[in-house]
């Protein structure tokens, strides 16, 4: 691996997460099977359902994923007091308007 390369580096990180993640998730599955907790069935749906949505191969995780980071990132805007481009472009659209009203006013 090329120490030089950032994005190299995350990409393995990241492959190297996705893979612990998917280990650990077997190992807790099958603890709860062994102790009757979860139905071997259910197990395996469970590791395949994470795994595909690790993979990109799950649209509704995906997006459920996509709408819990967007929710993230406008608490963490609100909170720093930032406003949206969409926030932006709607005040812009009712400064427009307004000084529409005020030239046909005069």
């Amino acid at each position: 691996m090329d120490s030089a390369n950032p994005l190299q580096q995350l990409l393995v990180r990241g492959l190297g997460t996705t893979n612990l993640v998917l280990e650990r998730l077997k190992a807790v599955t099958q603890d709860w099977v062994l102790s009757g907790r979860l139905d071997p069935n259910q197990a395996t749906a469970l590791v395949d359902e994470v795994a595909a949505a690790m993979r990109g191969e799950n649209p509704s995780a995906e997006k459920q994923a996509e709408r819990q980071l967007e929710r993230n990132f406008d608490n963490f805007l609100q909170d720093v007091g930032l406003a949206r481009q969409k926030e932006l472009d709607e005040l812009r659209g009712r400064i427009d308007r307004l000084e529409q009203q005020l030239r046909e006013g005069t």
